[in-house]
């Protein structure tokens, strides 16, 4: 699985740019704020429908502009498609596949398979609970429409429940409706409890050799599924906890609730770890993730590497460059030298500057 070509039109701070890509290893520099990772965020937006900044439409389209467009051609198994997304500040998205607009974005997810790689990811261990739910879900939706489809039922279904809520505090007589929203909360919230259990129990699988190699079999890691409720137990609870939600009109039972916990060797390292234990166990979850998408897909997933580099030490930066070499790899930095210094084979380079993008002669 490769891009072939982007296309950008009126996007964040690019009037027009064309990029055709290698299907090895792309370079793209220059200073900072030149609009490098609005191009990963761009291939991101076709995978994934959103951008992994969490910027609303109207706010990536280019300023002074009503709308804006992003084109891909994409090879997926020997097969091309174009992807087209059509972006309007007064209306929703619009998408095409090969030229036929979809209804649902559930259509889009899984046909390109993208890991974005950024310095945010190096501190998950330890950032907010919603970061670690938001690697589960956008990994899963990718992997699997059903989830993508049952996560969105559920989150639409939660804030219906949390109105519903704030409406009984001052109508007492529409308590009864709770019972209905309560029972659809528990069916979509159990499927979603039991995909999250599966995916984390898979990257166990992986990730045990992957951190020991990292620490030259010094350390152990283990990912604990730190579930709100127990899908057994979901009904009761949502039960047991309704005067509590009624008193602070919100939900306060169910997986978007849920965490993730990092042991190593027995501890915890969001708590007890150093920062060079959190980093590396933060690499060794991005590393897992690349070896579960291919072993699931039974192909390449494309990596973006946003100015990760220069945040890493020599071991795991070389520990990252092993698991490239058969990637379509999109890199963005301040300057390649050291990419050549370390003998990697790039493919293709290319400089960005206040909206342009130039390719540069190998």
């Amino acid at each position: 699985m490769f891009i072939e070509s982007l296309s950008l039109n009126n996007y964040r701070n690019y009037s027009e740019a064309d990029i055709h890509f290698s299907e090895g290893i792309n370079i793209l520099y220059g200073d900072n704020a030149q609009g490098k990772t609005n191009v990963l965020e761009a291939i991101y937006m076709l995978a994934t429908t959103k951008s992994h900044r969490g910027n609303k439409d109207k706010e990536i389209i280019r300023f002074d502009c009503d709308e804006s467009h992003i084109r891909a051609s994409v090879n997926k198994f020997d097969i091309g498609h174009r992807i087209d997304m059509h972006l309007r500040k007064s209306k929703s998205k619009g998408v095409a596949i090969d030229m036929v607009p979809i209804r649902k974005s559930a259509d889009l997810m899984g046909l390109v398979n993208i890991i974005l790689f950024s310095p945010e990811d190096l501190t998950i261990i330890k950032n907010s609970p919603s970061e670690r739910r938001r690697f589960m879900d956008m990994e899963l939706c990718q992997l699997n429409k059903i989830y993508y489809s049952n996560l969105a039922t559920y989150n639409k279904i939660l804030n219906q429940r949390n109105n519903l809520l704030k409406q009984i505090y001052y109508d007492k007589n529409q308590i009864d409706m709770l019972d209905i929203w309560d029972s659809q909360l528990v069916e979509y919230g159990i499927k979603i409890i039991k995909e999250r259990n599966n995916f984390i129990d898979m990257l166990n699988e992986i990730i045990l050799d992957i951190h020991k190699k990292l620490t030259s079999d010094k350390e152990e890691l283990i990912i604990s599924y730190d579930k709100d409720v127990h899908e057994d137990e979901f009904a009761k609870e949502i039960c047991l906890k309704r005067d509590m939600d009624l008193r602070y009109q919100s939900t306060h039972t169910g997986p978007h609730r849920d965490d993730l916990s990092f042991m190593v060797n027995g501890m915890d390292v969001k708590k007890y770890g150093s920062q060079g234990q959190q980093r590396t166990v933060a690499l060794s979850l991005k590393l897992a993730e690349i070896s579960l998408v291919k072993k699931i897909i039974n192909d390449n997933p494309i990596l973006l590497l946003d100015d990760v580099m220069s945040e890493l030490d020599s071991t795991r930066r070389d520990a990252l460059l092993s698991y490239i070499n058969d990637i379509q790899t999109i890199i963005t930095c301040t300057g390649y030298d050291d990419f050549i210094k370390e003998r990697l084979s790039i493919d293709r380079i290319y400089h960005v500057s206040q909206g342009a993008i130039q390719q540069v002669n190998l």
